[in-house]
């Protein structure tokens, strides 16, 4: 897999922008172009890639070779390859999904405009009261 084949897998998702960032990190993010989410970033000086995992995967991905917690950011659960071929791409491209669906989870409702449902204990109801 290259980072041209990354770049395009990572901008198929729904609401994903790419941004530089840290000089030589390209960021896939979810979200509006200012102050979205990280979900997959790719090294272009020095080919590598990073996204998060589940912590199942993530438990079994550092066992293999090429392939580390990310630096900052592994006990979160993402990792970095050190080769962009350390995996299959299938694979590779089955990781990044996943990493997009679990940041795009935790991002939908503040940025796609979704309301939370849940209220705040002690919060005044809305309802006006039949008197």
């Amino acid at each position: 897999m290259n980072v041209d084949t990354i770049r395009a897998h990572c901008l198929s998702f729904p609401h994903a922008v790419e941004k530089l960032q840290w000089g030589d990190a390209l960021c896939f993010k979810v979200g509006k172009k200012v102050g979205g989410k990280i979900f997959t970033i790719v090294g272009l000086d020095d080919l590598r890639v990073c996204f998060k995992c589940t912590p199942e995967a993530f438990a079994e991905l550092i066992e293999r070779e090429d392939i580390h917690p990310a630096p900052y950011v592994g006990r979160y659960k993402w990792v970095i390859l050190d080769r962009l071929d350390a995996l299959h791409t299938d694979e590779l491209k089955e990781l990044i999904r996943l990493s997009y669906e679990m940041v795009a989870a935790k991002v939908s409702g503040k940025k796609f405009g979704k309301r939370k449902t849940s209220a705040k204990i002690g919060a005044p109801s809305r309802k006006k009261r039949r008197g």
